[in-house]
This record gives C-alpha cells, structure tokens and sequence, in this order.
C-alpha cells in the first residue's frame, strides 16, 4: 500500500453511527468544571450542546436516533438537530476526532 494513501473521509449522514476514536476522549475536567476533548496535542472545549450530542455518539445510535433523543428532550424540529447534528459531528469527521462503524449494529 502506498504510504501517501489516506483513508478516504467518512461523508456522515442520517444512517451513520459515529463513534469517538480511541485516541480521542470527552472528559469532564473538574478543576475548570467543563468539558473536553482530548486529542494528540490538542485540547477542544465544546458547548453544552455539542456534549450532548458526542454523549450520544456510541457507535450504536445512528445519527437519526440522536436526533430522535434531542428533539424529544428540547421539544425541538428535527429537522434543524439533524441540520446542526450533520455540520458538527461531519466537522470533526473531517479533523479525524470522529469514526463511523461500518459494520451491522448487533
């Protein structure tokens, strides 16, 4: 395999089920009493929103279920969650803090 050869980036969509790498970790940080993600040298503070949604993102749930939970929980059109929930999560696809499973949920 050529070494320049790069994992073609994963286009998510409603049916992806995305999933925090290994190398990547949301943690809650007592002493700033927020939450982080921790990445090779690199240390990202996401909003209350986008927490929720990386909560979510077991490698079990597709997309479409996430949004299923946020819509209930905010009484909200899921038409914008999905719309927000897309940009997010394809954000950090495109940045490899975020993998889809591929094969069949059990």
């Amino acid at each position: 395999m050529d070494q320049t050869a790069r994992k073609a980036r994963p286009i998510l969509e409603a049916a992806s089920r995305p999933i925090l790498p290994r190398h990547v970790k949301l943690r809650f940080d007592k002493t700033r009493d927020r939450w982080i993600i921790l990445a090779p040298e690199r240390v990202l503070v996401p909003d209350d929103i986008s927490v929720e949604v990386l909560q979510l993102c077991d490698g079990v749930r597709r997309i479409s279920d996430i949004v299923a939970v946020l819509a209930e929980k905010y009484a909200a059109d899921p038409d914008l969650i999905q719309t927000d929930c897309l940009a997010l999560l394809q954000d950090l696809a495109d940045k490899a803090f975020l993998l889809t499973v591929t094969e069949p949920s059990p």
